[in-house]
């Protein structure tokens, strides 16, 4: 295993000394195994909480929670999934398996041991495989707008059977603007707030990727992650994709439940603080026991 990390120290000296704060420092680092290479973004010190963006997209649609919690004293990681930017791998059959191994590859490179994992939508998906396959490296599970997979009993909805269109039309640069917006607004964002910040950031072949990683992984074998781990259900109250308030009458009391008023499915652009806020109050709780 070859690893490689992009960092000055002198330059955040540099930086804080010039009134910039540490917080807003953001370093690059990466891990290579075999064919896969996988880069992060890393910022804040403290205890850890790692950030898994939803289908298609990237680290960086979190840059602004990411300096709220970093602000907040928490260190923040957030892998690319493979295929957007630099990070890369195996593009052609993966399992989730595979993408929560990336994730475990940054993990260990970085010392993290147990820490906070939020997954944002398709996100929380690796994240909880990540507890089935490495319990050693989750502490507490964030499923931020998360389908879970799995519906209540009598339920006669398909799971991730929401917004197909809309979700698949929103990133097809093939489209017209309005056409894409329209998407947007209608899987995405609450109204009143503005689409046009995910008209890009969009990467197709990962979204491919984790459909197929998605659809060949079992979701019995991940979807209640684990059986004691504490999680927070993190939702928009406009959320349009996901089945609202299930988790915690199919998990009971290791489930918080919580709704960001003014957010859709999209969430970090929409309600970044109040994300934030929400994330390291679970955070806090979480690291405040053995």
């Amino acid at each position: 295993m070859r690893y490689m990390k992009t960092f000055a120290p002198s330059l955040l000296v540099a930086l804080t000394s010039f009134g910039v704060n540490a917080s807003d420092a953001v370093q690059t680092v990466s891990v290579e195994k075999g064919n896969v290479h996988i880069e992060a973004l890393v910022q804040g010190k403290g205890k850890t909480i790692v950030i898994l963006p939803s289908k298609g997209r990237g680290a960086h649609d979190y840059d602004q929670v990411a300096k709220y919690l970093a602000d907040d004293g928490y260190r923040v990681i957030r892998p690319e999934p493979r295929g957007v930017n630099g990070s890369r791998g195996p593009m052609d059959t993966p399992t989730l398996h595979d993408f929560a191994s990336d994730v475990a590859l940054i993990m260990d490179k970085e010392k993290t041991g147990a820490s906070v994992v939020v997954g944002h939508a398709w996100g929380s998906q690796p994240a909880r495989v990540l507890l089935v396959d490495r319990p050693d490296l989750v502490k507490g599970i964030v499923l931020a707008a998360a389908s879970i997979g799995k519906l209540p009993p009598g339920s006669s909805e398909k799971p991730y059977g929401r917004m197909v269109e809309a979700i698949k039309g929103a990133g097809n640069y093939a489209l017209p603007e309005a056409q894409r917006i329209s998407y947007l607004q209608e899987a995405f964002f609450a109204p009143g707030n503005d689409p046009r910040p995910w008209l890009t950031g969009w990467y197709d072949k990962t979204h491919q990727a984790q459909d197929h990683a998605r659809d060949s992984t079992p979701v019995e074998s991940y979807w209640s992650a684990g059986d004691t781990i504490p999680i927070l259900d993190l939702q928009g109250d406009h959320d349009a994709v996901v089945i609202p308030n299930i988790l915690k009458g199919m998990l009971g009391d290791r489930v918080e439940h919580k709704t960001i008023a003014g957010s859709g499915h999209a969430m970090a652009p929409e309600r970044p603080r109040e994300m934030a806020e929400s994330i390291a109050s679970f955070a806090q709780k979480v690291y405040s026991k053995p």
